[in-house]
């Protein structure tokens, strides 16, 4: 039961013995104490003052002698707030029962399961910065709401299929010389990415050349030789051409080895993958079936239409006249998959916020066609994230390459921890770089995701790998300093299940009730779908427990019973860090 809870239970008796009251849990409004008054929770008392008759001030004063007690060792009366100081005993108790839940912060089973789908790449490229944000974003949105009690399903859509796949191909039989990850000693999707980039070089050229001749430029982006054969190349793969399949398949896979090799790096994965090329012929199929329904309508030219002029938006193309299907077609096919492959309550979709009208329609048309998620349809919708000009260079000279940015993080990591590194008794080659590895990419996972998701911004490396401020190697080099004091006390600290007890100081008890908070971040992460949330406690909680060290001995504490408290609160904190970072996707090294 939380303080909150108690407290609320109490006033209500109080209030009723007092004045006859039967007031709800509505009623009994709490809030933490403004730091200037002494106390740490304060009761609003207005609600109570019509049925007292009473002056505020005094309502606050009766009130405050009935809650005196195991709970409220003494009270403050100021005008209508009364503010209320929890007795130590209690806050110790709360330090004993943090200290033995081995799952502190887990919230119930709901019994309820979440699909959160995240990364949606193209096969035509490698992952770049975007993509970087999207996948921490979707992979701390479910470790949040699996800590909320939801069941978790992670899925990812690949866009697998259409011209600028054919693009890739294209170039790649032209150019490629027969070319493989193996011979060019590339990763799979930076090859095919390459030759992307070829087609469009080339593509450009016979543009300039049509021109030249006084063609018009759009009449030349039409007529162009290489796109006339892209175009009769994604013909012949959706007409099943057996030659244009394999490659297609081959291709895709160079890519699929290379964004699994991207995606450990990063540290993110997923449950179940769908495939485009899979899911956009069921769509067309469940038009179909909701325009027989009457749910959909067909045009004189045979495209196929849903009105959504009642729920305030527009017509919206679901088929085209060629009877070839749109994004929006085979965004309902994977839905179709997916509720046949889960039995799924609730949707969440990790998409830019470009894409907000989309979601929008899709839940509509979801919802019509039966769907039961339909309308639980989440869009988690994120801002764009950039980069300085001149902090690092992509392999195209147009995004940022997400391989390159994590190499180049882990690399400053490397070369900013060094000093602090090479101090570390007995550190082998290996641990060093595991160690640069986990704060390098600690850096770039906290310095997106501390950001409120829904706004753009702005990536700067170098102030990300500081070990001073709101920063992931802040709160890293907290967690192992607080575990080099555990090492040293290890074989001397006395046992946590013996009784917590005695007054505690200004920072142990602010300690204690920042952990006593943790479980209601959680919910408040989970409800705001906000891996800011947690990062705003995480860099809370490391704060109070650097000032606290700053201020108190632990291990030449000489009172045996302050020295266990300390020890049990510098614990508690590090497993409360360690969990906080790990809904993050962050890893917290022991030493550092």
């Amino acid at each position: 039961m939380t303080l909150e809870t108690i407290l609320t239970q109490q006033v209500q008796t109080a209030v009723k013995e007092l004045y006859g009251l039967e007031c709800t849990d509505k009623m009994v409004q709490l809030q933490k104490t403004r730091p200037e008054f002494e106390g740490q929770i304060t009761l609003v008392v207005f609600p109570f003052v019509k049925a007292a008759r009473k002056a505020p001030a005094d309502v606050a004063n009766e009130i405050g002698a009935k809650l005196v007690g195991d709970i409220v060792a003494k009270y403050n009366a100021v005008q209508g707030f009364l503010n209320l100081s929890i007795a130590d005993s209690f806050w110790t108790k709360q330090l004993e029962t943090i200290a033995a839940a081995e799952n502190y912060g887990q919230l119930p089973d709901r019994n309820q399961l979440m699909m959160v789908e995240y990364s949606s790449p193209n096969t035509n490229k490698p992952l770049h910065l975007g993509h970087v944000r999207n996948n921490l974003l979707g992979w701390s949105i479910a470790k949040i709401q699996e800590a909320n009690g939801w069941k978790v399903v992670k899925t990812n859509i690949v866009n697998d299929r259409g011209i600028h796949i054919c693009k890739s191909m294209l170039a790649w039989l032209k150019y490629g010389n027969g070319e493989t990850p193996e011979s060019s000693g590339k990763k799979g999707d930076h090859l095919i990415g390459d030759y992307y980039v070829r087609f469009d070089k080339e593509y450009r050229k016979q543009i300039a050349e049509l021109t030249a001749t006084g063609m018009d430029e759009e009449t030349a982006k039409k007529e162009a030789p290489l796109m006339k054969e892209a175009q009769a190349m994604l013909l012949k793969w959706e007409q099943g051409d057996k030659e244009v399949r394999d490659l297609w398949a081959k291709m895709n896979s160079w890519v699929y080895a290379g964004f699994d090799e991207t995606y450990r790096q990063m540290g993110v994965g997923f449950d179940k993958i769908y495939y485009e090329s899979n899911t956009y012929l069921e769509g067309k199929s469940e038009v179909e079936k909701g325009l027989a329904a009457g749910q959909f309508y067909r045009r004189e030219d045979g495209s196929v239409w849903a009105d959504l002029t009642k729920d305030g938006l527009d017509e919206k193309l679901l088929l085209r006249s060629d009877g070839t299907s749109v994004y929006m077609t085979q965004d309902i096919g994977t839905a179709k998959l997916r509720y046949q492959d889960y039995p799924i309550d609730k949707m969440v979709y990790v998409v830019g916020n470009e894409q907000e009208y989309h979601f929008k329609v899709l839940s509509i048309l979801l919802d019509r066609l039966g769907f039961p998620f339909g309308k639980e349809l989440v869009h988690f919708s994120y801002g764009m994230v950039e980069l300085p000009n001149g902090k690092m260079k992509s392999r195209e000279g147009t995004v940022v390459d997400a391989d390159d940015l994590m190499e180049q993080m882990i690399a400053d990591a490397r070369e900013i921890s060094k000093d602090k590194v090479n101090t570390l008794p007995d550190i082998t080659k290996e641990e060093a770089d595991e160690i640069a590895r986990k704060v390098g990419l600690g850096a770039l996972k906290y310095f997106i995701l501390k950001v409120d998701p829904r706004k753009n911004m702005l990536f700067n490396p170098e102030e990300s790998i500081d070990f001073n401020g709101n920063t992931g190697p802040f709160i890293q080099y907290t967690y192992a300093r607080i575990q080099s004091v555990l090492r040293k006390a290890a074989g001397s600290e006395p046992e946590q299940s013996r009784p917590i007890g005695g007054s505690l100081n200004p920072k142990e008890l602010a300690l204690i009730q920042r952990l006593a908070d943790f479980p209601a971040v959680v919910r408040q992460a989970g409800d705001d779908f906000s891996p800011a949330v947690i990062c705003n406690y995480a860099y809370a909680l490391a704060c109070d427990f650097n000032s606290f060290y700053h201020d108190y001995s632990i291990l030449n504490e000489a009172d045996t019973d302050k020295r266990n408290l300390r020890l049990v609160l510098s614990r508690c904190v590090a497993k409360v860090i360690q969990k906080a970072m790990d809904m993050l996707g962050i890893e917290v090294p022991e030493r550092m």
